[in-house]
């Protein structure tokens, strides 16, 4: 059986970038023999209005993704600061796990920790305030309550929204906090940080109290560009697919 373990994140699929959709869709259907377990940490969708929304692609995504857990390979879900509103219902319709903001996992013995990597950014104020309200339960059966028409006309404007407060805000603002990373590393007792949001991949090297530290930062998936970080028994490879 084939033990490896595969990360991706920040996919934002959507129905007007067809060929990062056809390219999961393809990596999915390639996995059955390659990988035990992936792990999406957050914002697969660029927005999620909804659990009832089967609108193309999510009809095609959702059973792509049951193909590929009924095979056998564990697929784990993070919600990202674009999709947070995936719930349950995706889950019993996929297989797939959903996993808390932050999640440790065992990795060639070593304790990770799992994050999309929104709430490292704590420099970005404004944010983590829309943040605290957007995921409180009032404020989400609010908007679930809503008709699908209606909900998916708010996440376009909200990503239109989005779009330009970025564009006021310093890069330096929207990056994590490496304060914060320690603090969380530390308060999780985790030496290895996996996440994405940020769109900067790299692999960091620092220490903590002495004791080295590892941060991995995933790749968004662009047009024509889409990476993984694929680990074993051996150890890690960023891969291109």
């Amino acid at each position: 059986m084939n033990q490896d373990i595969i990360f991706i994140s920040d996919l934002h699929i959507a129905l007007n970038k067809k060929e990062i959709t056809n390219r999961f869709l393809s990596f999915l259907k390639n996995q059955e023999h390659e990988a035990s377990a992936i792990y999406i940490l957050g914002d697969l969708f660029d927005a999620w209005a909804g659990d009832d929304d089967n609108t193309s692609p999510n009809k095609s995504i959702k059973s792509q993704l049951k193909r590929l857990t009924k095979s056998g390979v564990q697929v784990f879900l993070q919600q990202g600061n674009r999709d947070f509103l995936l719930g349950e219902q995706f889950c019993r319709e996929t297989g797939v796990t959903l996993l808390k903001d932050y999640k440790v996992i065992n990795l060639n013995g070593v304790n990770t920790l799992l994050t999309h990597g929104d709430l490292l950014c704590t420099d970005d104020l404004p944010y983590q305030t829309f943040r605290e309200k957007s995921r409180s339960d009032e404020w989400k059966h609010n908007v679930l309550s809503k008709p699908l028409l209606i909900r998916l006309l708010a996440a376009r404007w909200y990503r239109f929204r989005s779009y330009f407060h970025k564009r006021k805000k310093s890069q330096d603002i929207m990056d994590v906090n490496q304060q914060t990373v320690i603090d969380t590393m530390l308060k999780h007792d985790c030496y290895r940080l996996i996440h994405g949001h940020t769109h900067r991949p790299a692999i960091h090297d620092f220490d903590i109290n002495g004791k080295p530290a590892q941060r991995f930062v995933l790749a968004q998936w662009e047009k024509g560009s889409a990476q993984l970080l694929r680990w074993n028994s051996e150890g890690y490879i960023i891969e291109t697919i």
